[in-house]
């Protein structure tokens, strides 16, 4: 293992204890009714864990979308071509009448006061010449995972490490809540993949329709993740072993966004299945990961339940979001950021002078 990364995952350590006790605490004391708020009460205290204080304070909000292409593509596993892979790099970073970048997570950044970062993780295309883009690929597409390994372990440590690079750059340019995102034609069948073999499940119970496709094709790409998984060329036991064998090269890059994120003590918030997968590798090499990730919601991927499962992490919203870019962990942002406003900002009964105590 590269020693960079080996540092990097040793630098993830759990969350804060006595913070969140205090925020126990606080939140027993603050003026509304015992457990009024829901589930924004535990968001609220697990934040406090990740920021060290019981009246967490997180500022701005950042989502790395990283980009890459899949030989798997080829295999006819989604319902649009590979070309829409570049096409999609070039949305984000267009300019339009309301502000940089075409695409449904431009748009959601732009309404929640989100900054949008653009990553080059591995697209098979020339992509703009655009300052803007972050240009982080050692090769245009990963192989074909139903005949070979998508990337050698060193192309997955170095997007890894780029990954935490720019979760880096994120963070000193503000950002205290990070969305990995990803763009890719063909994602979720190494997602499924990963899943299935870092969960031991059934290939047909974590494999789902993607981009919408239909039964023909939704057969093939379970078919290529049974492909992939019978070449019997990695272990759970190595985890990045798993990632360089069945992933994809945005996957890699947003692993290293979650580990940077959780050593400088920063919360994520998980959008999807593809998200997911990254975590699942994620938690594999560094368990004290999941203190720092924050589910936006339950997409319509069939796999994603069992990774948050797994991960023992509950979904904020349902929504049937499936288009990945980040779009449903920047939607899940502003509850992240009222649920440590309420530790905050909300008095006590005592400070507020108010009679009753915790009692509704």
């Amino acid at each position: 293992m590269h020693p960079d990364l080996a540092a990097l995952i040793a630098a993830v350590h759990p969350a804060d204890p006595a913070a969140m006790g205090a925020a126990r605490e606080r939140q027993a004391q603050l003026t509304k009714p015992t457990g009024a708020l829901g589930d924004l009460e535990s968001l609220a205290v697990r934040l406090a864990g990740v920021f060290g204080t019981e009246k967490p304070h997180p500022r701005g909000v950042a989502v790395l979308v990283a980009a890459g292409d899949h030989g798997v593509a080829a295999g006819g596993v989604s319902a649009y071509p590979p070309e829409v892979t570049p096409a999609m790099v070039a949305n984000f970073l267009a300019d339009t009448p309301a502000g940089p970048g075409g695409a449904a997570v431009n748009a959601i950044a732009r309404t929640v006061g989100a900054r949008v970062y653009v990553m080059d993780a591995g697209v098979n295309a020339d992509l703009p010449n655009h300052p803007a883009l972050v240009r982080a690929a050692v090769r245009r597409g990963t192989r074909d995972l139903r005949r070979e390994g998508a990337m050698t372990r060193e192309e997955a440590e170095t997007l890894v490490l780029a990954g935490a690079a720019l979760a880096r750059r994120a963070i000193e340019e503000g950002a205290d809540l990070l969305v990995p995102g990803e763009m890719g034609i063909g994602n979720t069948t190494p997602a499924a993949a990963l899943t299935a073999r870092l969960l031991n499940l059934d290939p047909q119970g974590v494999t789902g329709r993607g981009t919408g496709v239909d039964d023909a094709t939704l057969a093939r790409k379970v078919e290529a993740v049974c492909a992939a998984l019978n070449r019997q060329a990695s272990d759970p036991a190595d985890p990045l072993g798993v990632l360089a064998d069945l992933g994809g090269f945005e996957i890699a890059a947003m692993l290293g966004m979650m580990l940077q994120a959780a050593a400088l003590r920063r919360a994520v918030i998980l959008d999807g299945f593809v998200e997911g997968s990254a975590a699942l590798v994620g938690m594999a090499l560094a368990p004290a990961l999941c203190d720092f990730l924050f589910p936006a919601g339950e997409c319509a991927e069939v796999g994603h339940a069992a990774q948050l499962a797994h991960l023992n992490l509950k979904p904020m919203f349902r929504l049937g979001l499936r288009l990945g870019e980040g779009t449903g962990g920047v939607l899940a942002a502003p509850l992240l950021l009222s649920a440590a406003a309420t530790l905050r900002e909300m008095r006590t009964f005592a400070e507020a002078g108010v009679p009753g105590g915790s009692e509704g």
